[in-house]
């Protein structure tokens, strides 16, 4: 028989939530097989008769016979007539064993990265949020998305095309959706794009991923905003590229310290339309003379218009992309943002001479996007619902932005400078009064608040203290709670 440690063991695998659709005699195997892998019953070790285990587990006998015969027809065990059933000799899961041991007794050896693996170790990654916790940032609101639109949109190109949405798609996207993306930033964003110079790609990540190891070699170098958006200098820092800070104002990036430097750059990366982290809009008169200047120098302009569908006074300048004559901007855009982060699709329009380049370098690492979630969006958008669940989306934003903001006004005036933001999903507010930035971060993620502090986000290391306050994904009245919860937290800190 068992012991009675070694009972309960099988009891409690039987009993674990996540084995719950597994059939009975699955657990039975699954709990045996898993003390013999562990050693806990060792070679020529008998088990309880089947009629045995059956009355101590409360299950059927056939139950027990069933998780006995599969064991014993995987090879863990002997089954003799007449003798019983006994866990089989097995040389090679001994020798594994001793192995573990000794790897185990001795010091680990020194993990060895690429200089690229290095660099992502030491980054951390991007990581974004898991849940709607006021105030991660960058998250939209999906708890009013039209789910029920999405899945009739996802039936009917599924009978459409049958078991050919099945199939393998094509690495540069499927066309109907590059042709409603081009379609959707010419109208809404002043675009020159067309269905063959788009790539959908799973996000605005991976494209930023892309091209830095695609058009640039480790050395070379790029002019970036200061501060920056944190997943762009992650990206450009892992390929080895020689990051260059260039101090942003109230019209954006400082383009006269780029056109005017003596540090040759392949590529200049933007967020012109709602710069990240502060909100600003590139001036039109800077965007302009960002085309001349990587005209003249062969240079790139990467071009980051992530949150640009929500902007929330007047009609947003024309992107970068569509002043350029000279074909020397690749345009990035995302649906994590406008639609919801699950879907992992967006995009790059590219000059016509990187779609080539680009498609194929994308092949080495994921092959294509998901298929059917990319017929689903295209025909979500063909049917108009992309653009009216926008125009909710923008509305619904603009009056959270008005909410925290008066929020902020009269609970946190004495501790925080809000900055209104043109557009996007985020405020920036900048701490007041010598406030420890870092100390109200971690006092905030104890009381369950995330925020993203600013500081962090200068590349050259000279950035205000502060945070930023995502406010999409929250109504009013959590915003509220969790607004009245900094203000503790910020009274405390201001009083040691």
């Amino acid at each position: 028989m068992f012991k009675h440690s070694q009972l309960e063991s099988v009891k409690a695998d039987i009993a674990r939530p996540e084995h719950a659709a597994m059939p009975i005699h699955g657990r039975v195997q699954r709990a045996i097989k898993q003390m013999i892998l562990d050693g806990i019953l060792a070679a020529g070790k008998p088990l309880p008769a089947s009629r045995a285990l059956a009355k101590s587990l409360s299950i059927s006998r056939d139950t027990v016979e069933a998780a006995y015969s599969q064991l014993h027809a995987e090879g863990f065990i002997l089954r003799k007539v007449g003798s019983g059933s006994f866990v089989a000799e097995m040389p090679e899961l001994t020798g594994q064993r001793r192995n573990l041991s000794q790897r185990i007794s001795h010091p680990l050896r020194v993990l060895s990265l690429s200089q690229r693996g290095r660099f992502a170790m030491q980054s951390g990654g991007v990581r974004s949020a898991q849940s709607a916790t006021p105030f991660a940032h960058g998250l939209p609101e999906t708890r009013t998305f039209p789910l029920a639109v999405w899945e009739r949109m996802e039936r009917q190109v599924c009978k459409e095309m049958g078991t050919a949405i099945l199939q393998a798609g094509d690495p540069q996207g499927v066309l109907r959706l590059r042709q409603a993306i081009a379609d959707h930033i010419n109208l809404e964003r002043g675009a020159k794009a067309s269905a063959d110079r788009v790539l959908v790609l799973t996000s605005s990540q991976q494209a930023l991923a892309l091209c830095a190891n695609t058009l640039f070699d480790p050395g070379d170098a790029i002019f970036i905003e200061d501060p920056v958006y944190h997943g762009a200098r992650k990206a450009f820092d892992a390929s080895g590229l020689h990051c260059v800070p260039v101090r942003v104002d109230e019209d954006g990036i400082l383009v006269d310290q780029i056109i005017g430097s003596a540090q040759p750059a392949r590529a200049v990366f933007l967020t012109p339309s709602h710069q990240f982290p502060t909100g600003i809009t590139l001036a039109l008169e800077r965007r302009l003379a960002l085309v001349k200047w990587a005209n003249r120098n062969n240079a790139w302009i990467i071009e980051d218009d992530y949150d640009s569908e929500f902007h929330y006074a007047g009609k947003p300048t024309a992107c970068v992309q569509g002043l350029d004559p000279y074909e020397r901007t690749i345009y990035i855009g995302t649906f994590t943002k406008s639609l919801f982060p699950g879907l992992r699709l967006g995009y790059a329009v590219l000059p016509q001479q990187l779609v080539e380049p680009m498609t194929l370098s994308r092949t080495l690492w994921d092959g294509h996007s998901a298929t059917i979630p990319q017929y689903t969006l295209a025909k979500f958008m063909e049917n108009g619902h992309f653009g009216s669940h926008l125009r909710a989306m923008r509305s619904l934003y603009a009056a959270r932005l008005n909410a925290l903001l008066n929020l902020v006004s009269q609970h946190l005036s004495k501790h925080v400078e809000p900055r209104r933001p043109s557009g996007g999903l985020q405020m920036p507010c900048i701490l007041k009064s010598g406030l420890d930035e870092a100390a109200v971060l971690a006092a905030a993620r104890a009381e369950g608040i995330e925020l993203m502090g600013l500081s962090s986000l200068s590349a050259s290391g000279k950035g205000e203290a502060g945070f930023l306050m995502g406010f999409a994904a929250y109504a009013p009245g959590e915003m509220e709670v969790a607004v009245l919860k900094l203000a503790r937290i910020m009274a405390y800190h201001r009083t040691v």
